[in-house]
Order: C-alpha cells, then structure tokens, then sequence
C-alpha cells in the first residue's frame, strides 16, 4: 500500500520540508504536541513543526555548527550526545521523540532506543537498510562495501558504526518489548510503503526505514 495519509507537500508553501522522510515523520506527530528531535541537524524538521504544525518543539544537535544554525532560525535547540545525554530527560517528557538517520551512528544503538521510548509517549526512528538489494548487490559482485544514502560517505570516513537492516531493527524492537504502530520503506525515488511485515522483501526493496514506536 503507498503512503498516502499523513504525508505533507514539500510545495505547500512556507517552512517547507525537502526531505521525503521528514515529511513522512511531520505527518505522524499531532498538532499543538511536544516533540524531541535529536540530532535535528540543521532544524529543517524543527522549523516545520513549530511553524505549520503549533508543535513546542526542541532539538539536540551535536556539531557546534547545527546548533548555531538552528538558534539563528530562533529554534529551540541545545548541544548534546545522543549516547551520553538523553539519560537527564525525565520520564514521558515529551508526546514524541525523533531521531533521523542518527541510530547508525551511536555507540549503542539499543540503549539510545530504550531512552527514546522513556523520554517520549512515541519513538520515531529512521534509518538507513543496509539489507537493500542494491547493497547484497555490490557486495557479491564487487566484494567491496557500498556507498548508501545521501551523505556519499565510504567506508574508512563513514560516521555510521553500527549498520543495521529493517530485519535487524525489528528484532532489536521485539527484544525491547515496543510496539510497532507503523513502519514504512523509503525507495530511492522516494515512494513509501507500509510495511505489515519485516520479512524478506522489506529488507531487499526498500532503502530507508521509518519505525512509529511505543512501549504499551
């Protein structure tokens, strides 16, 4: 099934989103609820929440670059370390957590998603799939690791330690006792699809992977 509701035009004017999944991410937070947003980056997520969706959104942002960007925009967001910081966050502090294309890069991964759902009533979290067919791919023809996603990174200057398939990530979620609300595959044209399953063909179609969340 494609992805239809809940996604929002990147031409609907003003504090526009350019990024599909960002889009498909603003589509799930409700209006006038708190969000987190952890590793925002340069705030464009941040940006739309507050300004079309009434959303009291923060962020936490680790380079010292993003974070002067998005107080330049007057967006709520402080320094800090998804591995090390999250732990000062009370309980239920916020209706909604995100983290975007950062769970690579942790050091534990299963810890940051544990937090995620303390801090948060939901998680929402994206990632690459490094289970994609063109990745099985390259590997067996080439023998050599791929390049993936947006940012062009090779292996020996990747950020990303911890690569992970949609496979992997539902496992990880199981183990944790959450509850799947959604789950959906990103193409490389940027179609979505629902996903009811994490079986084989989620793990070879689809590129990028955005999980809803919660521990009821």
């Amino acid at each position: 099934m494609n992805v239809g509701d809940g996604g929002i035009s990147a031409n609907d004017g003003g504090h526009v989103l350019k990024r599909r999944d960002l889009e498909i991410i603003a589509g799930m937070i409700a209006d006038g609820s708190r969000a987190l947003d952890i590793g925002c980056g340069d705030g464009a997520l941040l940006d739309y929440l507050v300004h079309r969706k009434n959303v009291d959104a923060r962020g936490i942002e680790l380079s010292q670059a993003g974070v002067n960007s998005c107080v330049a925009h007057g967006l709520s967001v402080i320094q800090g370390d998804a591995d090390t910081d999250l732990a000062y966050y009370p309980d239920h502090a916020f209706d909604y957590v995100v983290l975007t294309r950062t769970l690579q890069a942790t050091r534990n991964p299963r810890d940051v998603v544990s937090q995620l759902v303390r801090i948060g009533h939901h998680a929402i979290v994206s990632f690459t799939n490094f289970g994609h067919w063109r990745v099985r791919l390259r590997l067996l023809t080439e023998g050599r690791m791929p390049v993936v996603g947006d940012d062009g990174y090779a292996w020996h200057d990747t950020p990303n330690i911890h690569l992970c398939t949609i496979r992997d990530f539902s496992l990880m979620c199981e183990d944790l006792g959450l509850t799947v609300r959604r789950a959906i595959s990103l193409s490389r044209s940027g179609e979505g699809r629902e996903l009811k399953s994490a079986g084989a063909a989620a793990n070879l179609r689809g590129e990028e992977a955005i999980f809803l969340l919660t521990r009821e």
